[in-house]
């Protein structure tokens, strides 16, 4: 696997180094620090994680994610050994190559269990004398086959179209490997050497009549202690790092767990003396609750390292105001900045704030440069291909 090192000019320079872990191989990183950065009375719990990398080998430059190879719920699991009648300690293969494992284990560390696709429902079908699920997958019923996936698992599947007569190794044949999960890494590994920094916002919501957990991320808020290792390996993000120069500008937009990599930014550049100016535009819910490092970047601030920061609660005011409002209240500045060669950086939501920050850049470009909507993209599009608009969104 290829690292990469940081030189005084803070350049990414490619280099090979003999190390065993990878995403096929992890490292198993000792975790030493596990905590909540939401105050009590939010209804966010955002974890804030430190991992040990002693004795791994492995680096990584700010913008780079870590891969987390999580396990299933055990309660969840139970609960489908339940609906399979099977015996948890069935031996069962995991590969081609013929490794085995106990069924519970298989379910728990091996493969995926919260997701449906269509191919698992249209195979499940073959297991089952179930008339509903039958009908379910035939051609003419695929909009509801699409509609019943959606937000369900393996346990709702067992649930809705029992009795079942699949063995353990059927059962499993069903589903997909488990997958890693990337987090943004939020710390620079030059201000804290052999450590690796993790934000993560644990996923909890209803559905279906059910309550539905993040995978990794209740795995790592409900059940990794400090003191536990956690396999890990580091994913290089080619398209989302800091400018070369240390005179740089750089504007970072990111709410919620999109700080991550813009924490790891201003620790970087702190260590390395950058005499550029940062601003950054954070939003969340709460300002009393949802201030994810709230004294850390108030000392930034004060130190000089931060320029300029902005700030949107959402639920502090009766009209809901976001990162994009924060925006526009500072178009003129913010456009100058842009004029001056500032790189502009988002991290986060994708399907909503990215959308929402992309459209009113445009929109502040239009006005500020007093061009038009076409002009305004295309002004947007050359700061992309200069490497000046980048993005890490989720």
């Amino acid at each position: 696997m290829q690292f990469l090192a940081v030189n005084s000019e803070n350049k990414r320079e490619d280099r090979m180094v003999i190390t065993r872990f990878s995403r096929t191989n992890p490292f198993y990183a000792k975790v030493f620090k596990n905590v909540n950065l939401n105050i009590a009375g939010s209804s966010k719990e955002t974890r804030h994680i430190e991992l040990s990398l002693i004795g791994s080998g492995l680096s990584y430059v700010p913008g780079d994610c870590l891969g987390i190879i999580p396990k299933n719920d055990p309660a969840l699991v139970n609960f489908i050994l339940e609906e399979l009648k099977l015996d948890a300690e069935t031996a069962v293969q995991l590969n081609k190559q013929g490794e085995t494992a106990p069924l519970k284990e298989a379910l728990t560390t091996h493969f995926e269990i919260t997701l449906l696709t269509k191919k698992m429902v249209q195979q499940a079908a073959e297991l089952t004398e179930n008339e509903n699920l039958k009908k379910l997958v035939s051609d003419e019923n695929a909009y509801q086959l699409k509609e019943y996936i959606d937000g369900r698992d393996l346990l709702d599947l067992l649930r809705d179209f029992g009795p079942w007569k699949a063995s353990a190794q059927e059962t499993l044949s069903l589903l997909r490997k488990m997958t890693p999960r990337l987090y943004s890494i939020a710390s620079s590994i030059t201000a804290h050497p052999e450590e690796v920094h993790l934000t993560i916002g644990a996923v909890r919501y209803t559905a279906h009549g059910r309550e539905r957990k993040g995978v990794c991320s209740i795995f790592c808020a409900e059940r990794l202690q400090e003191g536990d290792t956690l396999p890990i390996f580091i994913q290089q993000n080619k398209h989302f790092n800091l400018p070369e120069s240390q005179e740089q500008d750089i504007i970072m937009v990111g709410p919620g767990t999109g700080i991550a990599p813009f924490r790891s930014f201003i620790q970087e550049r702190a260590v390395n003396k950058a005499t550029g100016k940062a601003w950054l535009f954070f939003g969340d819910q709460y300002s009393a609750t949802d201030f994810l490092y709230q004294t850390e970047l108030e000392g930034y601030l004060k130190d000089g390292l931060l320029t300029r920061l902005e700030t949107a609660f959402s639920r502090d005011t009766a009209e809901k105001v976001y990162v994009q409002h924060k925006m526009l209240e500072n178009s003129k500045e913010l456009f100058e900045w842009l004029e001056n060669g500032s790189y502009f950086y988002v991290c986060g939501d994708k399907q909503h704030m990215a959308k929402d920050v992309h459209n009113t850049l445009i929109h502040i470009i239009e006005e500020e440069g007093m061009m038009t909507c076409e002009a305004a993209e295309a002004y947007l599009n050359d700061m992309k291909e200069q490497g000046r608009y980048q993005r890490d969104v989720y």
